[in-house]
């Protein structure tokens, strides 16, 4: 029963295995079972069972070497072709080359089995490494399933299914239960649940009704939904996701260049010692046999695969798994600065708190606090930030006075024309600059300052609700490693200091102007490496760019966020940031272990090779087995996100 188990549970693994494989994989299995098997006859025939004419020793040896040429060949005629092809190219110095030049010069020193085996896991190896990408590859793949193949467009009264880069914007479709949202727009009837998991790596619901946004990619659980188009498809959230994260592997790490630098001019130089060891030494004592085996088992060890294949696997999968949790990373460079980030600075509004500002005191020099409120909402309606809705909100009047002629100034407020007097509605700075006298608001919070004609008519307290999760992210950040925690706002000092004590950040500094939060952010980069700025990614372009890692979080269908940062949080959680750091630096730990891993072993083959104390066996292990191991534990990297490290 026990011997029954076993082997049920191998015959799992083995179908679990090669379920992963392609066509031309297995297709490569078959061929390594099949020449593994012939080479483990051919040595298991006694030499004196090899018939002869003449019965010579010479024909034996002829007959073993023609045995072992066929699993030899079965094996490894790609890899000669390979070779060959590249010989005429101009393409000597690659892996490929050195195994048919150690694996032919094996066979002339009559080592059939080792020239033989050599090849075997050699092509063992790129079995592992072609799972182990195709497997990485299917992962990021797996993102593509959020890209929607039709959408239904309502023309003429008729619905007609067409691709999605084919409606145009302000058309409107139709979204049927089970489908993805196939592009970003506003629900105009209708009332469901959505499903972005494959966006946000959350799996709760969102509700959405009449007047809610609803991003493509997302999949439609409940009830029929219209929907009026915002954006095209080439402007829409999945396809700019789907951008991002194709594009990720263009954008190497320091690492990964370091390696193709070192790949580049390390396999010329062992081949050059290669040669020499194999002519120089034999000059001197005549012993060409001895000295052109170490100079082919130089050869076997020198192979550089194991760094070249393990280390771009390892971002590769580090991404793929940081993908699934939500966290989109536009390439392995930022993985890696990530993962020795010292300092996070944080934006206050959207990022620390939730920005849904809420009016909590309406003062008005005349004692018309409704008046005042109306105003104020006339000139706000015409900005799109969290202050001015809060405050339309707010406004009980249904009907507002007509602004015109509106200006927005940066870091202080609006200015607006209504009814031939200048109405002036902002903070503190706003009034200081219009020379306006004003009474300051004792409560702590935002406050907006109302004038018109320099004449200060009162003023508005709006608080900002503390995200609940604040203060666990950032002691998880503390608990990562991370030495500095920093606020930047525009807010008022005793707003920034509430905020800090709240929730623990180290240090804030208040009453910024936009172009004051790219300069303190460069004076701090010039003091601390690995500064990661975190923002909500509406206003914060600028210093997202500038600092050396930009994390936009609450980023579902923000345009600006996905541009001007370099990692992206697709969720309104801060909890996303310290996890984002984690899988960055077990990612790291995995790429430094394969290249240290990889460096050591080989270099001490190598010495032991050139002293003539490895054999060719040796040799195999320091090439093929180091380079299995390595595939092995980059793959570690693929379920990261699954919580595996």
């Amino acid at each position: 029963m026990r011997r029954s188990r076993s082997a049920t549970a191998s015959s799992r693994i083995a179908a679990l295995f090669c379920k992963t494989m392609t066509r031309r994989q297995k297709k490569n299995l078959r061929r390594i079972l099949l020449a593994a098997a012939l080479a483990v006859a051919v040595v298991l025939i006694p030499a004196e069972a090899l018939p002869t004419v003449w019965g010579g020793e010479s024909e034996r040896g002829l007959l073993r070497l023609l045995l072992f040429l066929v699993p030899y060949l079965i094996v490894g005629w790609d890899v000669l072709l390979s070779a060959v092809r590249n010989l005429f190219r101009g393409q000597l110095l690659d892996e490929k080359f050195l195994m048919a030049i150690s694996t032919v010069g094996a066979f002339a020193l009559g080592e059939f089995t080792e020239g033989v085996a050599v090849m075997l896991l050699y092509q063992v190896g790129e079995l592992f490494q072609g799972i182990a990408v195709g497997k990485s590859r299917r992962h990021i793949a797996s993102l593509m399933d959020i890209r929607p193949d039709t959408a239904c467009v309502l023309r003429d009264g008729e619905d007609v299914i067409v691709s999605p880069d084919e409606v145009a914007v302000g058309e409107t479709i139709r979204i049927l239960a089970g489908e993805k949202v196939p592009l970003d727009g506003v629900v105009l009837s209708g009332e469901s649940s959505l499903n972005t998991a494959a966006l946000t790596g959350e799996s709760l619901p969102q509700h959405v009704a009449s007047g809610d946004r609803v991003v493509s990619g997302a999949v439609n659980l409940g009830g029929e939904l219209l929907v009026r188009v915002e954006s095209v498809y080439a402007e829409s959230t999945v396809s700019r996701i789907l951008e991002l994260v194709e594009n990720a592997s263009e954008k190497k790490a320091r690492v990964e260049n370091f390696i193709t630098r070192f790949a580049h001019w390390y396999t010329p130089v062992v081949v050059g010692v290669a040669v020499l060891l194999g002519i120089i030494p034999p000059i001197f004592d005549g012993n060409w046999a001895d000295w052109i085996g170490r100079a082919l088992i130089f050869l076997v060890v020198s192979c550089p695969c194991a760094l070249v294949i393990s280390v771009p696997l390892s971002f590769f999968g580090g991404i793929g798994g940081a993908s699934r949790r939500g966290i989109l990373i536009k390439g392995a460079g930022y993985m890696e600065v990530l993962a020795r980030a010292h300092t996070v600075v944080f934006d206050k509004t959207g990022t620390l708190t939730h920005g849904n500002f809420r009016v909590t005191d309406v003062s008005a020099a005349d004692g018309d606090a409704p008046a005042l409120l109306a105003l104020a909402a006339a000139v706000e309606a015409h900005s799109n930030h969290p202050i001015a809705r809060s405050v339309c909100e707010a406004c009980q009047k249904t009907t507002l006075f007509s602004a015109e002629d509106v200006c927005e100034i940066a870091g202080q407020g609006m200015s607006a024309g209504l009814n031939g007097r200048r109405i002036l509605v902002g903070n503190h700075r706003l009034m200081e600059e219009n020379g306006i006298s004003y009474i300051p608001h004792s409560g702590v919070g935002t406050v907006l300052y109302v004038a018109a004609d320099a004449t200060f008519l009162g003023s508005i307290l709006l608080s900002d609700e503390i995200k609940p999760e604040a203060r666990e992210a950032v002691a998880q950040l503390k608990s990562c490693g991370v030495r500095r925690t920093v606020m930047l706002t525009g807010d008022r000092v005793e707003i920034g200091e509430a905020v800090v004590r709240e929730i623990g950040v180290d240090e804030a500094h208040c009453g910024l102007l936009p172009e004051d939060k790219v300069a303190k952010t460069e004076e701090m980069l010039t003091k601390t490496p690995g500064l990661v700025y975190v923002g909500d990614g509406i206003n914060d372009a600028p210093v997202l760019s500038r600092a050396d890692v930009g994390v936009a979080m609450g980023a579902l269908g923000s345009d600006a966020a996905i541009e001007a940062a370099d990692i992206v949080l697709m969720e309104d959680r801060l909890s996303k940031l310290p996890e984002a750091i984690r899988l960055s630096r077990r990612t790291m730990r995995i790429v430094r272990q394969n290249i240290v891993f990889a460096l050591g072993v080989k270099g001490l083959a190598l010495l032991l090779g050139a002293l003539g104390y490895a054999n060719m066996w040796g040799a195999i292990f320091a090439d093929v087995g180091v380079m299995v191991l390595a595939i092995l534990n980059a793959m570690r990297t693929m379920y990261i996100g699954k919580g595996k490290g």
